[in-house]
């Protein structure tokens, strides 16, 4: 996937759009199959993107600290999460998004929000209860809580299905 900052010639607008190649973006204007989410106008073209540089091979890589990130274990019936390397990183807009997707984002919280009410938080302890229980040591539950990104990838190297959570969640004890 190629993601492309993209500019609506006759309302200046700006927004992503998100490509399978750089052809296919060459068709889809061709076509005139791009349309600006703002005004509806047609005439769209590639704004000036400041390019991603890789480090250079002979740099040593920095690496982020480990900090928890809200996570939850599904029933054991659910299918696995996808590998790290399967899920893209977010983009980061300055423009508002569309009510559709306002909308969509509220109806996601409500289903999160929902399915907790089924889940235990276990706080940090998320990644022990969730081989506790893929081992057979402990019973099954849906659980949510709080690990590291490293201890989430050891996890699904153990064949243990977890996903982050789409939004934060505040600990019951901190919660007013």
């Amino acid at each position: 996937m190629i993601v492309f900052d993209l500019e609506c010639r006759r309302g200046q607008h700006r927004f992503e759009g998100w490509f399978r190649s750089s052809e296919d973006f060459a068709r889809q204007e061709e076509l005139g199959l791009l349309i600006c989410p703002n005004c509806g106008s047609a005439d769209i073209g590639k704004a000036l993107m400041a390019p991603h540089v890789g480090r250079k091979g002979n740099q040593i890589p920095v690496h982020a600290p480990s900090v928890p990130v809200p996570a939850a274990a599904p029933a054991p019936t659910t299918l696995p999460a996808p590998a790290p390397a399967e899920v893209a990183a977010p983009a980061v807009s300055s423009t508002p998004l569309p009510p559709e997707a306002m909308a969509l984002m509220h109806k996601l919280a409500r289903m999160q929000a929902e399915a907790l009410k089924s889940s235990r938080f276990v706080g940090s302890s998320f990644a022990d209860d969730a081989r506790a229980m893929h081992y057979g040591e402990r019973e099954a539950e849906t659980i949510h809580g709080q690990t590291t990104i490293e201890e989430a990838r050891e996890l699904l190297d153990e064949g243990i299905a977890v996903a982050p959570l789409p939004f934060p969640v505040v600990p019951p004890e901190q919660a007013n």
